[in-house]
């Protein structure tokens, strides 16, 4: 019998395909279609630490409680805090009750500061794990890049130290020295990695003359920025890791899987073609094990990985000498 059961954080999933943080995973009844649909978990749409910053600072703004006293503005903002959090706490509880697959809180997060307390709150209400996800741009020209790269530290220490559920970081390849950062980062008391995030892309529209958001899905090319990173770092991390974005297929989680990923997760594909499509992944990934003769994923994990790949080199590579010779 063919088994897609594995574990990710320490949690059960009865597949590897996870849902990542959405629209899609805004609401009880989607997440209840999920998981009817075959995910294996689902991480729920983010709530983002700078939102609820803007949400206290609207608040004022539109109620003109400019000159009320300290004490009234900490209330109207302590308010706004709870209002929105509440929500949240609202579907994850919900979402508890109606499914049996791991739910994924997220945090989108620039600093260990008021929103951690959040996170006590977030592991009250039921939530299986937690998903920080964590970007800061380093754009700051006074500062280093050890001090941009302290923050994901100062964060992972602290969150680990307030929750007793798993925690993972979802990041970027915006760093230093990437991979030296990823294998420390495992070493903190974090569970699992997210590689990688995927950002706003601004672009100008040249008529309106107004910033716009550009290339909001992710497409298969995308692929290969996460599948060399994994492959390249998936046997000396200490923590799991899950694979994000350019994932668009059943083939493309069996090779993230070969690379040596926990888990994958996935999003706009189900943007484009629907949650129908989880199925079809998995039957594609059941298909392929069967034709291989491998009877769980962990026969097959990490077996393309640099440690355990026959052609190790070439994930170092990242000039095309061999592919563009010869072309004029």
């Amino acid at each position: 019998m063919i088994s897609l059961e594995t574990t990710y954080m320490g949690l059960k999933l009865k597949n590897p395909i996870i849902v990542g943080s959405s629209g899609l995973t805004n609401s009880v009844d989607n997440v209840i279609e999920l998981e009817k649909n075959g995910a294996g978990a689902v991480v729920l749409k983010s709530l983002f630490e700078e939102q609820i910053n803007f949400m206290s600072g609207k608040t004022f703004e539109e109620g003109d409680f400019s000159n009320l006293y300290p004490e009234a503005q900490d209330y109207i903002h302590n308010y706004t805090k709870e209002n929105d959090l509440n929500t949240y706490l609202d579907l994850i509880k919900a979402c508890k009750r109606n499914v049996n697959i791991p739910i994924i809180a997220s945090i989108n997060c620039i600093s260990d500061n008021d929103w951690m307390n959040f996170a006590i709150q977030i592991e009250k209400a039921g939530a299986d794990a937690i998903e920080l996800n964590i970007f800061v741009l380093p754009s700051n020209m006074q500062k280093t890049g050890l001090e941009n790269e302290k923050v994901y530290f100062d964060i992972a220490n602290k969150i680990t130290s307030l929750v007793k559920i798993p925690v993972a970081i979802k990041l970027s390849y915006y760093f230093s020295s990437l991979a030296k950062s990823i294998v420390m980062l495992s070493w903190t008391n974090i569970k699992g990695l997210v590689l990688f995030n995927r950002f706003f892309s601004p672009d100008i529209d040249i008529n309106q003359m107004e910033i716009k958001s550009s290339n909001v899905f992710s497409s298969p090319s995308d692929l290969s920025v996460s599948l060399r990173w994994i492959a390249m770092l998936s046997d000396d991390v200490k923590c799991d890791i899950a694979a994000s974005t350019g994932v668009h297929s059943g083939v493309a989680v069996i090779k993230q899987l070969l690379a040596g990923a926990q888990v994958v997760q996935i999003v706009s594909v189900l943007y484009k073609k629907g949650f129908k499509e989880i199925g079809i992944m998995l039957h594609e990934i059941e298909s392929w094990m069967e034709k291989k003769n491998y009877n769980s994923i962990d026969e097959f994990r990490g077996k393309m990985s640099v440690e355990h790949s026959n052609s190790a080199a070439a994930w170092e590579r990242v000039q095309f000498m061999k592919y563009f010779s010869g072309i004029e």
